[in-house]
């Protein structure tokens, strides 16, 4: 029930209005949220990168109203990727969503914002992550996806959610092709008949995907990019420590070796989790978003956790 108050008022912009003008929400949200401007998100990725971990940067925003609003987030992704291209060091690479660029508006228009983005990113030789939405759009979106393999670029890879019923197929299929997949639970609200309502079954199937993506990387024999860029085909997204125990127990058992899948995170989340998985020699990319559109990324980080919402609390009574 909570949970699915907070996805509600993610997608509510009488709440957005409301939450966002108030100072502490922002002190919250800062926890999860690398800061408004690209250069404090390039500094937070270098500051994780003396950890030894690399990182994921995602300019914050989704289902614009206009074509020049998709074209002007085509061009914040462009800055972040220059940015990457500018220093060769920084351990990094990009994750967009489509309707971030006009998928809900034209599928043509998103196609070619996301071939440019593609584009833009191999100059700067760098990896992008296509994030998976509601089921509204995710035929779509697999579909642009294949269309940008078809035009020759390998820089481009997916993501599954483990609570669909579809997931299996999806993963099977998209792997067949060696495409590099984030591994998540799914974080909207979906109805029992696309997605699994028992957390059980949620993380049952989570652990039969990371075998399949365990598998293709073995297969394939795909391992993390020297320069941290160009991740593996596993990329296990999860603070759950069964599933990512299973996740390690299996690729021992099999004899994948440790750089051939990585563990992804959350900026803000698990910090130490994160480090154990580094010191134990395991690639940790962590998820780091920023920008001013901040309001419905917050949202669903508080609807998936309880502690978050008491973190959120408590800041307002500081207030």
């Amino acid at each position: 029930m909570l949970r699915s108050f907070f996805i509600y008022l993610s997608k509510a912009a009488w709440a957005q209005n409301l939450i966002t003008n108030w100072s502490f929400a922002w002190r919250t949200a800062s926890r999860f949220i690398a800061g408004t401007k690209l250069s404090e998100a390039i500094q937070v990725v270098k500051d994780l990168n003396a950890k030894g971990i690399n990182a994921t940067l995602d300019h914050l925003g989704e289902h614009t109203n206009t074509p020049e609003e998709a074209q002007q987030a085509t061009d914040d992704i462009f800055a972040t990727l220059d940015a990457l291209g500018a220093d060769a060091t920084v351990r990094g690479n990009v994750s967009i969503k489509l309707t971030q660029i006009g998928l809900g508006l034209d599928e043509n228009l998103c196609a070619e914002n996301l071939e440019r983005i593609l584009a833009r990113a191999k100059q700067n030789n760098t990896f992008v992550r296509v994030d998976i939405e509601d089921t509204p759009y995710t035929d779509k979106t697999i579909n642009l996806y294949y269309m940008m393999c078809e035009k020759g670029y390998t820089n481009v890879g997916m993501a599954v959610q483990s609570y669909l019923y579809r997931a299996e197929a999806d993963t099977r299929r998209l792997t067949q092709d060696k495409t590099t997949i984030r591994l998540v639970k799914g974080a909207y609200k979906e109805p029992p008949e696309k997605a699994f309502p028992r957390k059980a079954d949620v993380d049952a199937n989570y652990d039969l995907l990371t075998k399949i993506l365990i598998d293709a990387s073995l297969t394939f024999q795909t391992t993390l990019s020297s320069d941290g860029r160009i991740p593996p085909i596993p990329a296990i997204a999860s603070h759950d420590e069964k599933r990512i125990e299973f996740a390690r127990q299996y690729a021992e058992k099999v004899g994948l070796p440790k750089n051939g899948l990585e563990f992804q995170m959350l900026y803000g989340i698990r910090r130490d989790l994160q480090e154990k998985l580094v010191k134990e020699g395991y690639p940790v990319r962590v998820y780091v978003p920023f920008g001013t559109h901040w309001y419905p990324y917050f949202m669903r980080r508080l609807a998936e956790r309880p502690a978050n919402i008491w973190f959120f609390i408590s800041n307002f009574f500081k207030g």
